[in-house]
């Protein structure tokens, strides 16, 4: 894994959002509208070293663009979007320590991080379930009525993983999930739960959600 910086912000304790795109690409939905919501600005990014795989394009070998952006705007810091996760255990860890390296260099306050929640019959509409790093703030989040996720399970992926890192460094971190039913369609609709809860846990406004309600559950 490669690393390029430009132009680091001059900000101190900025809340982080980092995600890569998951199941119904709730992530990558997340992580592009809150991007292009406040105009977040690139100043970092990863690349892989090597590609985790190539494409044939009528008998010709390309290589893919695989690289996740760090972005900052206004006391809000973002990583990942991109087109999928690295697939390498190894690059995948890295992606975690760097985050983690990121988060203390600017102090950051708190790290999220959102994604897919696969259930059999999601409510209508779906709804966002949290996690957190810690047994307080996860009582914080219940006394303030965010539903905690209804039964024991493994988060996979760097957006688990994420969570798992930041709860060694002792980093305060909380983990937003839309509920879901068909994890290989992109869902729009618990992209749209992820980010109305961020708003309300961030006291931010990330603008108007409703164009992403219409395109349904499975953005079809």
């Amino acid at each position: 894994m490669k690393f390029y910086e430009d132009y680091p912000p001059r900000t101190d304790k900025p809340i982080m959002i980092a995600a890569m795109p998951d199941m119904g690409n709730v992530a990558g939905i997340v992580i592009d509208f809150v991007n292009r919501a406040v105009k977040a600005k690139i100043f970092r990014k990863m690349v892989t070293t090597y590609p985790s795989y190539v494409t044939d394009q009528k008998g010709v070998i390309n290589l893919p663009n695989e690289e996740w952006l760090y972005r900052y705007a206004d006391g809000l810091m973002t990583f990942g979007g991109g087109s999928g996760q690295p697939r390498d255990s190894s690059e995948l860890h890295a992606a975690c320590r760097d985050v983690v390296e990121v988060a203390r260099r600017f102090s950051a306050r708190l790290l999220y991080t959102v994604g897919g929640y696969h259930t059999r019959i999601p409510q209508d509409p779906p709804r966002a379930v949290v996690t957190a790093t810690t047994e307080e703030l996860a009582d914080q989040l219940k006394r303030s009525g965010f539903a905690a996720s209804p039964r024991n399970s493994v988060i996979q992926g760097f957006n688990g993983i994420m969570l798992g890192y930041a709860k060694v460094a002792g980093i305060r971190g909380i983990g937003i999930f839309g509920e879901l039913d068909e994890p290989s369609l992109p869902q729009y609709q618990a992209a749209k739960s992820v980010i109305k809860t961020l708003e309300r846990l961030t006291y931010r406004s990330f603008g108007d959600v409703s164009e992403m309600g219409a395109l349904g559950g499975r953005g079809e």
